[in-house]
């Protein structure tokens, strides 16, 4: 190379990449609102929550320490920490069963019927429009024996809807179950409008009874829909806090205390210790964990034996 000759240039980068780059950037751009709130809103929390397990945190004395694994011994020495589980767990159990069998019957219902349609799908979807707390206290009234529209009735029979242990669970079973019966409907209608019609027309060449396409066809198809409204209603049933709180107080007899309202009366009444409620924050947060992933390996199982 001769000292006047000038160097080579490289040649321009092609248009393909710069758009390519310039891209990915506005794809970050785009997701870092979700993202700021998830670290702002959960990764943050999540952290505090799990420090405050370990440290001694009383409510108005901030944070006095270390102290692990005293906060964990502290939550599973609770008194009422089984009496808590088992209740969550029963109340878990029942509200799941009922509102998923009463979905699908409600999704089926309203899928088949063609002259009521628009009736049904708008009268059985209304309550979801309706908060959580808002219809606890719609119900709050409505099962007062001072107040309410059954007062008289239940002065002549001598009963209370919110009395008793058996009459506080069902009475809040009831609540969820007229709330969020809607909603986990319209979940399994979509789920239902997916099936191809084909599937069901070669049943019925076939010869299958309704009982049999329903049991080799439409719940088969169905599995997805099922394993996400399963999820979602024991996650939801696990985390019950506001019907309990408003309707009960976790009376009578503290024989309603839910998991969730236990960490607020640990955390808020009495003890105001915020450390023994990030360890029960945590151990929650563990179960839900450990559930989910049962959950959703049971159906993936039952979907690959099929």
């Amino acid at each position: 190379m001769t000292a006047g000759a000038t160097v080579a240039q490289r040649p321009p980068r092609p248009a393909r990449s710069r758009k390519r780059g310039s891209g990915r950037w506005l794809g970050w751009l785009y997701a870092s609102p979700t993202a700021l709130f998830v670290v702002l809103l959960f990764l943050l929390p999540l952290l505090l929550v799990l420090q405050m397990s370990g440290s001694d945190w009383p409510l108005l004395g901030g944070n006095q320490g270390v102290n692990f694994p005293d906060n964990y011994v502290k939550a599973f020495s609770n008194r009422f920490f089984m009496e808590s589980v088992g209740f969550t767990l029963l109340y878990t159990v029942i509200t799941t069963v009922i509102l998923l069998g009463l979905a699908l019957g409600l999704a089926m219902l309203v899928q088949e019927s063609s002259r009521w349609k628009g009736f049904l799908r708008t009268a059985i979807l209304i309550p979801s429009a309706l908060g959580l707390a808002s219809a606890s206290l719609l119900f709050y009234v409505l099962y007062s024996p001072i107040a309410g529209p059954f007062a008289d009735l239940m002065k002549a029979w001598g009963f209370t809807f919110l009395g008793t242990p058996e009459g506080a669970l069902w009475s809040t079973v009831f609540l969820i179950v007229w709330r969020y019966a809607g909603f986990y409907m319209l979940l399994m209608l979509v789920g239902l409008q997916g099936i191809p019609e084909e599937v069901y027309e070669a049943a019925r060449i076939d010869g299958a009874s309704r009982w049999q396409t329903f049991r080799g066809v439409t719940l088969p198809l169905l599995r997805p829909t099922l394993a996400l409204t399963t999820v979602l209603c024991v996650t939801g049933s696990l985390l019950a806090f506001e019907q309990f709180y408003i309707l009960t107080k976790g009376g009578p007899d503290n024989s309603t205390i839910t998991v969730v309202q236990l960490i607020y009366s640990v955390a808020f009444q009495g003890p105001n210790n915020l450390g023994v409620a990030g360890a029960l924050s945590v151990i929650v947060l563990v179960a839900l964990i450990i559930v989910n992933i049962a959950q959703i390996r049971a159906f993936g199982q039952k979907e690959d034996a099929l």
